[in-house]
């Protein structure tokens, strides 16, 4: 989609769609303008009740009399002219971006100053705005013969004062690059696994490299995992015949000799549970068990494409989890890099497993802090359903700040507890630990596992078991948390 600014008034703009705010009792300023330009006529509309004035509701005129323009959207605002709330500016995006994917129009433009949110800025609303239209937007359609037609709207203008131009910029440019950014996510997530698997993600991380100067990739194969003692990574791909790669996608753009934030995303390509085999329901949605991963590549175009002025790693622990002779055993006991034995007592929580090498791992770039993402547990969904993530953290300060991002970016975290009376679920009688910890909050057992292999730095684990992908008619991935984790980043500037 493209976007541009553009100042003026919104009853002299010639445009296939303008779209403008209403409240019922008093009419936003465009809104006012197009009434006189049309003789009272937008008033007379309204008055006929066709309109439902809660936020999330619109109503589309065409050709309205005198107005030089081909329709007239109108978003439903409130009875009265108060800012909308948070939730009430949702309903209102969502509508927005489904009535512009509709049209049989080229062109739109929004006078995005008549919207306004309790407590946010226009640059706030410019950005949730561009993101809400990205999102919709979206297709996914690369292995489908017929595609059908898509949507015909190729370019929105975004109408403002002369004297907020540029912040209407800044939020166009952050929404465009945190949309894009959250596509590339989405587009990895949907990809099934014969095509996208460890090499392939690999290869992706390589050739972002080779078009943007300011990163460098480096990939570990499994022979140099091997030599530096990742045996608990590799006991997952042992039963593939997919190869495991650590992927180091390194963004040095800050000050040197800066410490780098490191984002490490858990990238199994697809998770049959292994031996500890999973019920063949949905387990194709398994393909979606490496949006921790997508969701790093996603952040890590969100930066490039701003430029931002700090140093990011963004690292990958990718591998299948498949079964077969050679395949790791419930009973097996593994040495990790850190030198801690873990006793595998269900092959079906391997993402710890790669991630805990991994973390070992992040030690050598001497991180400020280190942030984990990973469809880790089915117990997280249980808790908070599929509109939160579940965060959990080592580091207070670090917790807070990522709680911060994630409700500035309306892509909402909870933080859970951690403790030792959740780690002692984790003793086992033949090694340092097992791998799960029984039924009973297994979020946090999975997070007391990973923080074990954190200790040496700042580290936070997000859980987006239940955020990360829909299932259903709307199958597919979200792209989260690349909106939170591109705030946090943008709030470190």
């Amino acid at each position: 989609m493209e976007f541009v600014v553009k100042s003026g008034a919104a009853e002299k703009q010639k445009t296939a769609c303008l779209v403008i705010g209403v409240h019922k009792k008093t009419l936003p300023p465009s809104a006012t303008a197009i009434d006189s330009l049309t003789e009272g006529h937008l008033a007379e509309i309204l008055k006929l009740g066709d309109l439902d004035f809660k936020p999330g509701h619109s109503l589309i005129l065409l050709h309205t009399r005198h107005a030089p323009v081909e329709r007239l959207l109108l978003l439903a605002m409130g009875e009265n002219d108060k800012p909308l709330t948070e939730a009430g500016f949702n309903k209102l995006t969502a509508n927005l971006a489904s009535q512009l994917k509709s049209l049989n129009a080229r062109e739109a433009t929004i006078a995005i100053e008549d919207i306004t949110v309790e407590g946010k800025s226009l640059h706030w609303i410019t950005r949730q705005v561009v993101e809400a239209v990205e999102y919709a937007f979206y297709q996914f359609s690369q292995f489908k013969n017929d595609t059908g037609k898509g949507p015909g709207l190729k370019k929105v203008t975004l109408l403002a004062d002369r004297k907020n131009a540029e912040e209407v910029k800044t939020g166009l440019a952050q929404g465009q690059a945190i949309g894009n950014g959250r596509n590339v996510a989405r587009t990895l997530g949907n990809l099934p696994g014969n095509i996208c698997h460890p090499t392939y993600l690999a290869d992706e991380a390589k050739a972002l490299a080779k078009k943007h100067g300011k990163l460098t990739t480096k990939v570990l194969n499994e022979k140099q995992m091997s030599d530096l003692g990742m045996s608990s990574l590799l006991s997952v791909s042992a039963g593939s015949e997919q190869e495991a790669r650590l992927i180091c996608m390194e963004f040095k753009n800050g000050k040197r000799g800066a410490r780098p934030l490191v984002l490490l995303g858990k990238g199994i390509t697809f998770d049959t549970g292994g031996i500890s085999l999973k019920p063949g329901a949905t387990m194709d949605e398994m393909k979606f068990d490496m949006c921790g991963a997508a969701s790093v590549f996603g952040v890590m175009n969100a930066i490039i494409e701003l430029d931002l002025p700090i140093n990011v790693i963004g690292m990958v622990a990718a591998a299948e989890n498949m079964p077969s002779g050679k395949a790791t055993r419930p009973g097996d006991i593994v040495t990790s890099m850190s030198g801690k034995t873990i006793e595998i007592l269900n092959t079906d929580a391997e993402g710890r497993l790669v991630l805990c090498d991994a973390l070992t791992y992040a030690e050598r770039y001497k991180p400020e802090a280190v942030i984990d993402i990973a469809t880790l547990t089915g117990a997280c969904i249980v808790a908070l359903g599929h509109h939160t993530t579940g965060l959990l953290s080592n580091n207070e300060p670090l917790a807070e700040e990522l709680l911060s991002a994630s409700k500035e970016a309306m892509d909402r975290a909870w933080q859970l507890p951690m403790g030792e009376e959740y780690t002692q679920q984790l003793d086992s009688n033949f090694a340092d630990m097992a791998n799960i910890g029984g039924p009973a909050a297994g979020t946090i057992t999975a997070a007391c596992f990973l923080a074990k292999f954190a200790e040496a730095y700042p580290w936070t684990h997000l859980d987006i078991a239940g955020t990360a992908w829909k299932s259903g008619k709307e199958k597919g991935a979200t792209g989260r948390p690349v909106p939170m984790l591109v705030q946090y980043l943008l709030n470190k500037i």
